[in-house]
């Protein structure tokens, strides 16, 4: 189904975005982001490969720690797109 291969796309680049938010704050594994910010490490692993259906509140709770919005983390990965 089209709708579900979009989908499974938002994850994947939402999850990439996440990453390099992750890695712009100077964190290179999961691992050490994870324990610094007390995020279980293999929910958190499975959110930036695109491979869990994340939540508003885990998604909020992530982009609190980078000091972004919901609405202002879409409008990057947008950019990103348009860029990309």
């Amino acid at each position: 189904m089209k709708s579900d291969k979009a989908f499974k796309n938002l994850l994947t680049e939402m999850g990439t975005c996440l990453a390099e938010l992750r890695i712009k704050k100077g964190y290179s594994t999961i691992k050490a982001f994870a324990e610094k910010y007390d995020l279980p490490e293999i929910q958190y692993w499975r959110i930036e490969k695109g491979k869990a259906n994340v939540t508003l509140k885990s998604l909020s709770r992530i982009l609190s720690i980078h000091r972004l919005s919901i609405h202002d983390f879409f409008c990057l990965m947008q950019n990103e797109r348009v860029a990309g």
